[in-house]
């Protein structure tokens, strides 16, 4: 009773609706949120992209989770970040824990955002859910926190569209590690293992290039992690899926 008048305040205050249903009230109901609240695992994109650690996700990137990243992502709906950010945690915790690294310094670093980008949308959703997410871990007791550590050091052509290799090829060698950045972290957290984080997993391509360039000045990459992850196809056969 007092979820459905809250709804219905929400309804009547804000005229929101749940991205997954479109029920009025809250962007996220409470069946839309049990129907993502789903233990996490691994998601190996196929193909995988050669040496790419182990990616954990929490949801499959369509119904109530697209909506949730699209809401958030495309159409600055604030109030997403707080369900997408649980996601990552989840996805955080279930890789430190199979890792047997839950009490080790860990900085999540999320994948970077072309500054354009940024600009036109208002908001860096990825940073958003990832500091968000470490926030709740810190709550949980792991020893997290968020830095930006990457940024791109070349232009890129939009991701959409292009498939796993065309993906790669366009991203390659695309990110960098600012010496700044780094020694910030070498005087923070001398200990830390790092964990890149993404709203969303598809070809794996874009977690790749950002282990690559934390892995090329010397830090410890874990674990890749993000909220949802699309299902790839299995080429040999047609129709198997693979996370």
């Amino acid at each position: 009773m007092l979820d459905q008048l809250a709804d219905a305040a929400a309804d009547l205050l804000l005229g929101s609706r749940c991205v997954g249903c479109d029920r009025p009230g809250r962007l996220l109901c409470p069946a839309c949120a049990d129907a993502v609240d789903e233990p996490a695992r691994v998601a190996w994109p196929t193909p995988v992209p050669a040496g790419l650690v182990v990616p954990w996700t929490s949801a499959e990137y369509a119904g109530t989770a697209r909506a949730l990243v699209v809401g958030h992502k495309e159409r600055a709906m604030h109030a997403l970040r707080g369900p997408l950010a649980r996601l990552l945690a989840r996805s955080v915790a279930a890789a430190l824990e199979d890792a047997g690294l839950a009490r080790r310094p860990v900085v999540l670093v999320p994948v970077p955002s072309r500054p354009a980008t940024v600009r036109a949308r208002g908001h860096d959703p990825t940073w958003t859910i990832t500091r968000r997410a470490a926030g709740l871990l810190r709550h949980a007791a792991y020893d997290v926190r968020a830095l930006r550590l990457l940024r791109f050091r070349a232009r890129v052509a939009d991701q959409s569209g292009l498939d796993a290799v065309a993906r790669a090829a366009n991203l390659d060698g695309s990110m960098c590690c600012p010496t700044s950045s780094l020694r910030r972290l070498v005087r923070r957290s001398p200990e830390a293992v790092l964990v890149v984080c993404d709203d969303v997993l598809t070809t794996g391509a874009t977690a790749r290039e950002a282990q690559r360039a934390l892995a090329e000045v010397g830090t410890t990459v874990v674990a890749v992690a993000t909220a949802a992850a699309t299902r790839r196809r299995l080429p040999q056969s047609g129709t198997g899926l693979s996370w």
